[in-house]
């Protein structure tokens, strides 16, 4: 059990640390993350056909594979755009509306009851986003990124939860982040062209970092994740990714010295965030002390 709780908090602090990264990649965020998926999709694709692991999938089945993959895309280029136009920890707390979406978007899309307990608790961390948006407007533009990437992220696992009942997790990422790399390779033009990047191929300090998000990042923090996953419980691993926020912003802190450019206002807001998690995680945990689905 101690090996499963450090496997987890050990994934936790690595999807913590890919905010840190988009910092330190000089690349324009579009051209990070196709080099994230090239690098990822190749690595582990050698790995599956190595172990002979890799499942064939029918075309039909690959459309929705790829139309998951493209929001992975999505949600990563508008991360690492919030990154950017922002800083770290902007980023970070713009991906605590993740919630909000989530109870606005799952049940619409999965046509159940919509739980105006979860809608209440993420319109409170929209407020702390508020807070700092009302404060910041120079990072008006992360902002918004920000705010896109948490829609993404919310998306992601309302379209994956059917997949993965038919297919492998290990397979299962292959095809989507290959689908993310054939999907956004053409969109890649189009959005050069609004946001343009200052260079394109990477530069040695790029790789070496880029090399260190898809095989530590990626690939290692997805299988610590689904290891940990065999000794602890859902509710047990959930809780514990609410610290990757908290991790990454704590790394910012000491790394690029943001909390020296945060005001008052910016730890409201994020007093606010951690309030509506804290709720939830309340709820939550009651909820499986009386059985109750949440």
């Amino acid at each position: 059990m101690k090996k499963a709780l450090l496997q987890l908090h050990l994934a936790v602090f690595l999807a913590g640390f890919t905010a840190i990264l988009g910092k330190l990649i000089g690349l324009n965020e579009a051209l990070l993350v196709w080099y994230r998926l090239l690098i990822t999709v190749v690595s582990l694709g050698v790995l599956l056909l190595v172990a002979k692991k890799l499942e064939r999938i029918g075309w039909k089945e690959m459309g929705k594979i790829f139309g998951v993959g493209f929001i992975v895309a999505i949600h990563w280029v508008t991360f690492y755009g919030s990154v950017k136009y922002a800083n770290v920890s902007v980023a970070l707390v713009c991906f605590s509306a993740t919630g909000f979406f989530t109870a606005l978007l799952e049940p619409l899309i999965l046509r159940r009851r919509l739980s105006l307990v979860e809608l209440g608790l993420g319109l409170i961390a929209i407020a702390g986003i508020y807070l700092i948006f009302d404060f910041y407007p120079q990072y008006e533009t992360g902002i918004l990124f920000g705010l896109f990437s948490a829609m993404g992220s919310a998306l992601f696992p309302i379209f994956n939860k059917q997949l993965l009942a038919r297919h492998s997790p290990k397979t299962l990422t292959f095809y989507e982040l290959g689908g993310g790399l054939l999907t956004l390779s053409l969109v890649l033009p189009f959005y050069l062209s609004w946001y343009p990047a200052d260079y394109y191929l990477p530069t040695l300090s790029d790789w070496g970092w880029l090399l260190v998000l898809a095989w530590l990042c990626t690939i290692l923090a997805f299988d610590l994740q689904l290891n940990a996953l065999k000794k602890i419980s859902a509710f047990t691993a959930n809780l514990s990714y609410n610290l990757e926020p908290v991790y990454g912003i704590l790394m910012a802190f000491v790394i690029f010295k943001e909390n020296e450019h945060l005001s008052a206002r910016f730890y409201q807001g994020v007093a606010l965030i951690l309030l509506a998690v804290l709720l939830q995680m309340i709820r939550v945990y009651r909820g499986t002390k009386t059985n109750v689905k949440i």
